[in-house]
């Protein structure tokens, strides 16, 4: 097999977008009594998915719910709230690569701050408890792209072979010097 040049096109899946989001959410809990004082609040069950909006953008839909320990009655009695959230964030992709050979695309997601509740208190009205959430996601796209490398032909001389290891320190020197597309 030959060809006509020093280089091989390679077809393979790389980054070819990132981004990532912060976000904080309000969120409002009606318990069954009138609150008196919250006494703990946690936030689990966190689930989630992201899919490709557009290239500018990746779109994250899910879920977590919100635990709210609280007193009523004039605490003498103790209760626990639970509800669920559903979201729906955009990730906005702060770097992209233009060179990707399809629109199809895979999507990885990481938390890196998985939903936090910072703070939960007794709204003025008395009757609702808010909840101030945060959360963080980084996102890759995935995409399949051309990477052109050269390619040497293998056969050398024992003289140069000494004279590459000598210059490299016995160090590995390969003529593959990669070059996007």
């Amino acid at each position: 097999m030959t060809f006509d040049s020093d280089y091989r096109e390679i077809i393979t899946k790389a980054v070819c977008g990132r981004g990532r989001k912060l976000t904080k959410s309000k969120n409002h809990v009606t318990p069954s009594h009138k609150p008196s004082s919250v006494l703990g609040c946690w936030v689990i069950n966190h689930r989630y998915h992201a899919k490709k909006k557009s290239s500018e953008k990746v779109e994250m839909h899910g879920s977590y719910d919100i635990n709210i320990w609280y007193s009523f009655n004039d605490n003498t009695k103790t209760e626990v709230v639970s509800e669920t959230v559903d979201y729906s964030d955009e990730v906005k992709l702060s770097s992209k690569d233009e060179n990707c050979l399809h629109e199809e695309y895979d999507i990885i997601c990481k938390v890196i701050q998985q939903p936090n509740c910072l703070q939960c208190k007794i709204e003025k009205q008395g009757n609702e408890i808010a909840v101030e959430v945060e959360k963080e996601f980084d996102v890759k796209v995935i995409g399949e792209t051309k990477v052109n490398v050269k390619v040497s032909s293998g056969q050398k001389d024992d003289k140069s072979d000494k004279k590459e290891k000598k210059h490299n320190d016995g160090k590995f020197s390969g003529e593959a010097k990669g070059k996007r597309r």
